[in-house]
């Protein structure tokens, strides 16, 4: 380690910022689809498509992580991704069709490295017996990101128009990627000379051989699939969630906007309580658990009313943030844990690949559930199924 090694607590700072920034990929667009349906002439409900192809973004550039954080460092990396991700961003305020894809895409592009990126800078400063605890806090800027962007957009759209917020949003990531430059010093120090690599066909080769510890490791790919059957739940309650009230409650959309905010809200507590209880007790039992009251809130959605008091709705939203939105950052700390030395960013490389590849299906299934059945119902209860088969598959794990 470097003599001028940034302390951890400034690590997680910075990790914590660039997951916020990050989380703008995810749903400015959504939280603003009701605004931009009308003069766009794309229907809210098809958010769910625009989940799918940042992810699909994603997958382009998540493997390749692990080999260019050794060849740039792990904050080059993050800041390339930013600007990037930013880029992104800012392309959805052209508002045409093709533009809102091709937004997508290139948001999800810079979205792919911003998980491995941080739990490579941070692995190597985290004592074991706090993994958990240290790895949720970095991560509590996605739930943290999620409550800015579900709060803060919609009110910019109002006041001054759905464009100049997606373009606050753009300007979130910009900033972030500026303002960590002082870290490359003390943390990049150990990348790869230039000419020590052998170039695209050694990365690409390397980013196979990660994808492939999926198959190698039982313990691994138990992991991944309790992730994506949580991930199914968490990304389609954040994309939907808005638009579900608007639609089916009767909802402003300011007033649901805030509603997914307090759902973000009690997903940072989740994270945090989580992870405690995982450094004592271990990380199968915590995150079977998140997976039960996840399907708990989502029985809630599936029968939620225009007749239902507000607070009901709200308490729903809240449970499925604390537990479908609270679970990543244990699940994070135990693929640290059960990577190869010298491979978590490439180990969280390869479950962001099989995460993102469900992220393709399960968005664009909740969008043609609406489609198909004309409500929500059927696509929340696509996600209790989801979470039960995670629940199962960590619950049967070997500590």
């Amino acid at each position: 380690m470097s003599p001028t090694s940034p302390s951890l607590p400034r690590i997680m700072l910075a990790l914590m910022a660039a997951h916020l920034a990050g989380m703008g990929a995810f749903l400015t667009v959504p939280v603003l689809a009701p605004a931009m349906a009308a003069e766009t002439g794309v229907p809210a409900s098809l958010a769910g498509l625009h989940t799918a192809l940042v992810y699909a973004g994603a997958l382009v550039t998540g493997p390749l992580t692990g080999p260019l954080i050794r060849r740039w460092g792990g904050v080059r990396m993050l800041q390339v991704a930013m600007v990037v991700l930013g880029c992104g961003i800012a392309l959805a305020a052209l508002g045409h069709p093709v533009a809102l894809a091709a937004s997508a895409v290139l948001a999800g592009m810079g979205h792919g490295p911003v998980t491995p990126g941080g739990s490579h800078l941070i692995a190597a400063h985290t004592p074991a017996r706090r993994r958990a605890l240290v790895f949720s806090l970095k991560q509590a800027g996605v739930p943290l990101g999620a409550m800015v962007v579900a709060a803060l957009a919609p009110a910019i759209a109002l006041l001054a128009g759905w464009r100049v917020a997606i373009l606050c949003m753009a300007g979130i990531a910009f900033l972030v990627a500026l303002l960590i430059q002082p870290l490359r010093a003390g943390l990049d120090g150990e990348r790869d000379r230039p000419g020590a690599s052998a170039g695209l066909l050694a990365v690409l080769r390397e980013s196979a051989a990660n994808v492939g510890l999926l198959r190698t490791d039982p313990a691994l790919a138990r992991l991944t699939v309790m992730a994506c059957g949580y991930g199914i739940a968490q990304f389609c309650f954040s994309t939907f969630f808005v638009a579900f009230q608007v639609a089916s409650l009767g909802t402003s959309l300011a007033e649901a906007g805030l509603r997914l905010a307090l759902a973000q809200a009690a997903g940072v507590v989740g994270r945090i309580f989580w992870a405690v209880l995982a450094d004592r007790f271990g990380a199968s039992p915590v995150m079977a658990i998140c997976g039960l009251g996840a399907a708990v809130a989502g029985v809630a959605l599936v029968f939620a009313a225009p007749d239902w008091p507000g607070v009901l709705v709200i308490a729903a939203g809240m449970l499925m943030g604390a537990t479908a939105i609270g679970w990543n950052g244990v699940m994070l700390a135990e693929a640290a844990r059960l990577a190869p030395p010298g491979q978590v960013g490439g180990a969280t490389a390869a479950l962001s690949f099989a995460f993102g590849m469900t992220m393709l299906v399960a968005p664009p299934a909740f969008s043609a559930l609406i489609g198909l059945t004309g409500g929500y119902a059927a696509g929340f209860a696509m996600c209790v199924v989801a979470v039960l088969v995670g629940a199962v598959a960590i619950a049967g794990a070997r500590k």
